[in-house]
């Protein structure tokens, strides 16, 4: 991937970057499972050698693109509605499910409709879930729990809640896990939107800050580029991957397989009508307009 000056009137500096820029293109990677898929291929290639990369939860991530401090990040789907008007979604390349998702549930000790007024722990890493739950418990089921956030400890949540929302690495460990041996219900979020909905789900897009877009245009389309080549390679040697996977995490080989293709990495028009319809859902009381508009990076 070359990412040198766009401008040839510009000095560069020995990195092939005009001096006007800080860095290589800050860009955001979530340090979950979900997605190793997105950025397996980039070593493959050597582009990570061409990107500053920043690991952290999706909740930091966010927070770090909205105030400037990333160039490009995935951003959790609430947050990137609340700043719209600031960021560009990259087509084509999110984090969602078209059904189930795995690591995005409820954790339960009782049957859902039955915690109206009881304690719901909510996992401290991610906002767009825990609004997904939120939706889900107080719409479909007409239930209103306790809510209150804490860290991501399905051991720790249980002991004072009587369900619990978990995402990622975690979510997939209680799911697979430890609910079975503590005897709790589990119910994925992704699920359950598509049951209810017949919608894909979003929970994460990535998106390019605007200002950042406006001063180096041919850098954010390379950086797409090159995420959609490495999320390509690594479905066609997801096997590999999740061999890869499995040498470091507590779950088999088999088990990620499944999981990496379980989850939906697209954004098209489908998954553009599933976060409309969360949007209108969920948006006069999360922070964004119900009609909110997404604006896509323009090839």
């Amino acid at each position: 991937m070359d990412i040198s000056a766009s401008d040839p009137a510009i000095p560069a500096t020995r990195t092939g970057l005009p001096e006007r820029l800080r860095s290589r293109p800050r860009v955001g990677h979530i340090q979950f499972l979900n997605c190793l898929p997105l950025y397996w291929g980039l070593a493959r290639t050597g582009t990570l050698l061409d990107l500053d990369l920043t690991k952290d939860t999706p909740e930091k991530l966010s927070e770090q693109l909205v105030r400037g401090e990333l160039d490009i990040a995935p951003v959790t789907l609430v947050e990137f509605l609340k700043n719209a008007d600031d960021l560009v979604a990259l087509p084509d390349i999110a984090v969602g499910c078209d059904g189930p998702v795995m690591s995005c549930v409820i954790v339960s000790q009782l049957p859902l409709d039955k915690l109206d007024g009881a304690r719901v722990a909510l996992g401290s890493t991610s906002r767009t879930s825990v609004r997904l739950a939120q939706l889900l418990l107080a719409d479909r089921y007409g239930v209103r729990p306790e809510y209150y956030t804490c860290p991501p400890d399905l051991g720790l949540m249980m002991r004072e809640a009587d369900a619990a929302v978990l995402i990622g690495d975690a979510a997939l460990r209680a799911s697979l896990h430890d609910a079975p041996q503590l005897g709790l219900e589990v119910h994925d979020l992704g699920q359950m939107w598509k049951e209810w909905t017949g919608l894909p789900f979003v929970f994460a897009v990535w998106a390019a800050r605007r200002d950042y877009l406006a001063r180096e245009p041919r850098i954010v389309s390379k950086v797409h580029e090159a995420f959609l080549a490495s999320r390509d390679l690594s479905l066609e040697e997801v096997g590999k991957v999740a061999e890869q996977a499995a040498r470091w995490e507590s779950f088999d080989a088999e088990l990620l397989e499944r999981y990496f293709t379980t989850l939906d990495f697209r954004f098209g028009p489908d998954q553009l009508a599933g976060v409309a319809e969360f949007a209108r859902r969920t948006g006069p009381t999360t922070g964004f307009p119900a009609d909110v508009r997404v604006k896509l990076l323009e090839s």
